[in-house]
């Protein structure tokens, strides 16, 4: 189970929670998984960017979770 509430606007959490839910080793393996560039992880963790859908999406397709959820855990706000 994912505790949303230490990952609260914390993209540093949000991105070691989801390589532990996906039993991966690293960023770089994250990146795999998640088809980006290494990079991209690194400006998420440094708040030069935000998460996006696209990567939302991918996200929920690896871990089976709701997109919603995915959404919350992320803290990211639907825009349509």
């Amino acid at each position: 189970m994912i505790d949303t509430k230490d990952l609260s606007k914390c993209p540093n959490k949000f991105l070691d929670t989801l390589i532990k839910v996906l039993k991966l080793k690293n960023d770089a393996r994250l990146s795999e998984a998640l088809e980006v560039a290494p990079p991209v992880l690194s400006k998420i963790r440094h708040r030069k960017l935000a998460i996006g859908y696209a990567l939302l999406v991918r996200i929920h397709d690896l871990t089976g979770l709701p997109l919603k959820k995915v959404r919350k855990w992320a803290e990211v706000e639907p825009t349509f």
